[in-house]
């Protein structure tokens, strides 16, 4: 019989194996730069997710240094510049900034008229050189030509086309 804490040591071996792991190792990202999946963590600023995996600066200089020795005492003896700076040490953003309204729309809106007017060059660029000439049978004169030809035929007298024309004014019925 294994001792407990080999047994422990085997069935948490296996977890991290599996990819499961504990709220711990989840969220303690001292030094740790990624996780056994490959996947590294990532500053990221959005609303949805207040706190991100690491903080925004991770290179401090001197007088960060020397303001984060100071965060671990009373906060009373910060300043209101010190705590500001504190929260830019962690954070990019504030959630006024993140509001903020972009000018991506402007964006969009220019990429999809410039879609349309490339789409409509093209269209008219087959019109001229792609497409045949429209047919002859299309014009107004053969129009005109073929509707009367369809009444003196007399095509559809009784519910169809020559029935809607009166014959002894030579003009169509109201």
């Amino acid at each position: 019989m294994l001792p407990a804490f080999c047994l422990r040591s085997a069935l948490l071996q296996r977890w991290r194996i599996l990819g499961i792991s504990g709220v711990r190792a989840a969220h303690s990202h001292e030094g740790q730069v990624s996780h056994p999946d490959g996947s590294e963590l990532l500053y990221f600023d959005h609303r949805s997710f207040p706190l991100p995996d690491l903080p925004f600066q991770k290179k401090l200089s001197s007088q960060q240094a020397t303001l984060k020795e100071k965060e671990r005492g009373p906060w009373k003896d910060l300043t209101q510049e010190d705590k500001i700076s504190l929260y830019r040490i962690k954070f990019n953003k504030t959630y006024a900034e993140m509001n903020q309204p972009t000018n991506e729309w402007k964006t969009v809106i220019g990429s999809v008229l410039i879609f349309i007017g490339l789409t409509g060059l093209i269209v008219w660029w087959q019109r001229v050189y792609v497409y045949p000439p429209k047919p002859h049978t299309l014009t107004e004169e053969w129009k005109a030509m073929q509707m009367r030809r369809m009444l003196d035929m007399r095509v559809g007298p009784i519910q169809g086309f020559s029935s809607k024309w009166d014959y002894e004014k030579n003009e169509w019925k109201k």
